[in-house]
């Protein structure tokens, strides 16, 4: 599926192989490594390899503008008695933040979650000094649920991060 969400110069798809050296170049965004997990020097051979190998049940979308894609969200389903979760992970290259990218990636993801993948429950992990990333989440109903303490060593020291989840509101029909 492929949509035009929000404003028309971003398109929102799924990821494909060949977005690998898209993918690698907003890896290596200082602002990327900063707030995601990513480590500086990222090998552009693994981030091939992992697009090309991908867990079936993995849903990712990339944030394409003008033919680039600069943005990428990562959706993984949880199994067994977790089926209706799923963590989300999201990155926007350094340089086209503060442009609403985030904001369609989510938006987009959301609905797949909700609409499609009888996802009731999405969960991240955000660093507790990632303002903006915060301020988004919030604007989408994600709620933060508790601290990680030392949760990543980052730029020389531990940093806290923010467990936070959306729960999908049940239909009235659904409530027991």
């Amino acid at each position: 599926m492929t949509r035009r969400v929000m404003q028309p110069e971003i398109l929102v798809r799924s990821v494909e192989a060949d977005d690998w050296e898209d993918i690698a170049a907003m890896q290596e965004s200082a602002n990327v490594v900063f707030h995601t997990l990513q480590l500086p020097y990222p090998s552009r051979d693994a981030i091939r390899d992992r697009l090309e190998n991908r867990p079936a049940n993995q849903v990712e979308l990339v944030a394409v503008v003008n033919g680039v894609a600069v943005g990428l969200l990562r959706l993984q389903p949880g199994t067994g008695r977790r089926a209706h979760t799923a963590r989300l992970a999201m990155m926007v290259h350094g340089d086209y933040q503060h442009r609403g990218i985030g904001t369609v990636l989510l938006e987009a993801a959301l609905d797949l979650a909700e609409r499609w993948l009888a996802i009731s429950r999405v969960e991240l992990e955000v660093f507790t000094d990632n303002e903006p990333a915060i301020a988004l989440y919030r604007k989408f109903g994600f709620e933060i649920e508790g601290t990680i303490r030392e949760f990543a060593f980052r730029d020389g020291h531990y940093a806290d991060a923010y467990l936070m989840a959306r729960l999908r509101p049940l239909a009235e029909d659904d409530a027991p």
